[in-house]
């Protein structure tokens, strides 16, 4: 199997001092040399001055797109506003200071980004319920008096400045595990959406450009040319698409598999942090390779599972059938010619690896580490026999 520079060394594991039983001492001895522990302070600044800042190179991580895919529309933006001008508390903003005196928001992008477009003149304020009388105005042709009253209130925040682990794994799940735990944004985050947020880097990118392959996203029906359409499908909103092309590089690594699902692809994204730009375009192109393998062998019933049943294939594409295939059919891209020579047999054993399938292993859920490594296994023997005649 083809493995980009980095992948090849990123399931060494480093050294920890960490022990599975510990006694009262040694618990001691943990809480008070800050082990696993995060240090916060608290601070309050004037809207005008906090928006200031964020124009300042570096100074805030706000991304459009930095935890989830939709936004808050004018209605919503505008009830921040009104809230501040009213005086009703609003919720503080969390930052991660990631080097001295600059920060990655954890929660609150959305209030961040209400604010900077309210005090640029890009928001017109409307469906405001005990001022009306402000709807259809900008920031700058409010009345004198409105606007000093809005500039007169402070927006909190907590900064978690640092934290303490054993390791840098541990440091990053700890990090994780704040920003669970503090999320606010009344809307629950998908486990896509927080790594999204926390991992975001080079393959974050990949992963939401491979999302938008046509093959793919065809295959899971998702809608990329109707943006209105796309606003509304499950998988593009929750970013289970981009999780999907993460289960693809992370189950590659199948025998490293740890910390269930879930877990284990928070560790890829933690670990993809280290890749480099070469990295990144061998990754690339493997899953190009492989999605265009299998859509040439499967054509428009890609990730499909057959039914015995009805000795058909199934209308809709299931994640641990598409597991097995991505992943079997990127072990042997070195014989994508024998296999596409061979395309009949490959889909007459896939329709029997099926038919055996009494314990459903390729159309369940999770299930357990032992399940998701045999699917993978069974898949990837029967394309080794397809190849070797």
């Amino acid at each position: 199997m083809i493995l980009a520079p980095t992948e090849q060394k990123m399931w060494e594991k480093l050294p920890s001092r960490n022990h599975i039983k510990m006694s009262d001492h040694e618990i001691n001895e943990k809480y008070e040399s800050g082990e696993q522990r995060i240090l916060t302070e608290m601070n309050r600044e004037k809207l005008p001055s906090f928006v200031e800042a964020l124009k300042k190179p570096g100074y805030m991580d706000v991304r459009p797109f930095y935890q989830r895919r939709t936004r808050w529309d004018e209605k919503m933006q505008s009830r921040l506003i009104e809230s501040f001008l009213i005086n009703i508390p609003v919720p503080p903003i969390i930052l991660y200071e990631k080097e001295f005196n600059r920060y990655e928001v954890m929660d609150g992008q959305q209030r961040i980004t209400a604010l900077r477009d309210f005090y640029d003149n890009r928001l017109k304020l409307t469906g405001l319920e005990l001022w009306p009388e402000l709807n259809g105005r900008t920031y700058v042709s409010l009345p004198a008096k409105i606007r000093a009253g809005i500039d007169r209130r402070s927006i909190s925040s907590i900064v978690l400045i640092t934290e303490s682990a054993s390791d840098p794994e541990k440091a990053f799940f700890l990090k994780q595990l704040a920003f669970e735990r503090l999320n606010t944004g009344g809307v629950d985050l998908s486990r896509q959406e927080i790594r999204n947020c926390l991992y975001y880097g080079k393959f974050n990118q990949l992963l939401l450009e491979l999302a938008n392959n046509s093959i793919f996203a065809e295959a899971w029906g998702i809608p990329i040319d109707d943006e209105e359409k796309l606003k509304e499908n499950n998988l593009y909103k929750k970013m289970e698409d981009a999780e999907l092309v993460l289960r693809f590089f992370a189950l590659r690594h199948v025998e490293d598999f740890r910390r269930g699902m879930e877990g284990f692809l928070d560790l890829y994204m933690m670990k993809s942090l280290n890749f480099s730009d070469e990295d990144i375009e061998i990754l690339k192109n493997i899953f190009l390779q492989t999605i265009n393998l299998a859509h040439h062998i499967y054509s428009s019933n890609l990730f499909k599972p057959f039914d015995p049943n009805t000795n058909t294939w199934k209308e809709n594409a299931y994640k641990a059938y598409y597991d097995a295939i991505m992943v079997g059919f990127s072990r042997h891209l070195a014989n994508a010619d024998t296999l596409l020579e061979r395309k009949s047999i490959v889909i007459e054993q896939t329709k029997r690896l099926l038919k055996q399938d009494t314990s459903k292993l390729f159309t369940s859920a999770e299930r357990t580490q032992a399940d998701i490594k045999e699917r993978i296994r069974r898949f990837d023997e029967m394309l080794s026999q397809v190849i070797a005649g």
